[in-house]
């Protein structure tokens, strides 16, 4: 199994820790992640690290892809594969209606109708097997529609191939997941619960039978976030992360259109995840955070003192032999967390 970490989005002002990517490189971490919701991109970001490294991939978890245009995203991965000596992962995800159609100003419309015609042009494009036409529900090459002029021609990119840059989706929905295994190299699960494939591997593979050519674990990648708060006192580790998985089941989403809630019930907690919604939505998110089951953060979440953190290792490399978790994200920024988990794991 992989280790990775991410780096998450930036408050104000930008920091990079560059030191401490760095030290991840030389204990063999394989990749670091950026971000982007609305205000520091993922990509330059993503390129600042490259240009600072010499062996640890990059990855955007992820690129908003109503941002930009599949062939625009297509050009900048292309780029970074160049110029980073093939570091560079390419992760995509829909967003939200809120920001995409409140930040970006364009409508959300179908996101997986749109993943799926989004990856499609561009592996196309990054095959450079010929000058590219697509005729989508969402987009169209060349545009012919209202406002253009006609002119538009198909067009072939100038770089080099580079068809084996992988691409990553962020997915929970099942409709997501079955659209990941379809047409991604690998899956970003906000959360998971390694004992529980079940809920991912229905709908992944779904999607792998639609691909066909008998893809399968062996040519994916689940890499899951895994949140890391090492303290000697079990009760503290657990309650530091309360707020934020109560953010996302509690938040993220209006009633009936939150997809962490969603998923939280099919992890086995649908009627405490409700209650969870129903108090942050009335703006009662302390009580929210409260209700969040100490059980639910164990399984998806590494608590904890240091030998306890260990131990519960074990049931995430099991899963990593059974293929069923590639690489292990680490949302966290310490070096003696970080040199623990590369010391038991790689």
């Amino acid at each position: 199994m992989k280790l990775g970490f991410l780096l998450g989005y930036s408050g104000k002002t930008v920091d990079i820790p560059i030191d401490l990517i760095q030290q991840a490189e030389s204990m063999g971490f394989d990749s670091v992640w950026t971000a982007e919701a609305y205000g520091n991109d993922a990509v330059t970001t993503a390129s600042w690290i490259l240009a600072q490294t010499t062996k640890i991939k990059v990855g955007t978890a992820i690129m908003q892809m109503p941002a930009r245009t599949p062939a625009m995203c297509a050009m900048t991965s292309m780029s970074l594969h160049q110029l980073s000596g093939g570091r560079f992962i390419c992760g995509l995800g829909a967003s939200g209606p809120q920001v995409v159609e409140g930040w970006h100003g364009v409508p959300y419309g179908k996101p997986v109708t749109r993943t799926k015609e989004y990856i499609r042009i561009m592996r196309a494009i990054m095959a450079r097997e010929g000058p590219v036409e697509f005729d989508g529900e969402i987009y169209q090459m060349p545009n012919r529609g209202e406002g253009t002029t006609g002119l538009g021609k198909p067009l072939k990119s100038i770089l080099a191939p580079c068809p084996d840059l992988p691409i990553y989706t962020a997915s929970i929905t099942p409709a997501g997941l079955r659209c990941a295994g379809e047409v991604a190299d690998g899956v970003f699960p906000v959360w998971m619960n390694p004992d529980r494939y079940d809920v991912l591997g229905e709908h992944l593979e779904a999607g792998f039978t639609k691909a066909g050519s008998g893809k399968g674990l062996k040519d994916f990648d689940i890499a899951p976030f895994v949140t890391v708060a090492m303290n000697d006192d079990l009760d503290t580790a657990i309650d530091a992360l309360r707020p934020f998985l109560a953010l996302y089941i509690g938040g993220m989403g209006a009633k009936g259109k939150n997809f962490y809630h969603d998923y939280a019930g099919r992890l086995g907690y649908a009627d405490i995840a409700t209650k969870i919604q129903d108090l942050y939505l009335d703006g009662k998110k302390d009580e929210a955070a409260a209700l969040i089951p100490s059980q639910l953060v164990d399984e998806v979440s590494l608590v904890g003192p240091r030998d306890r953190i260990k131990e519960r290792l074990a049931v995430w490399k099991e899963a990593g032999k059974r293929g069923e978790v590639g690489s292990m994200l680490l949302s966290v920024a310490n070096r003696e967390v970080m040199e623990l988990l590369a010391g038991e794991m790689l």
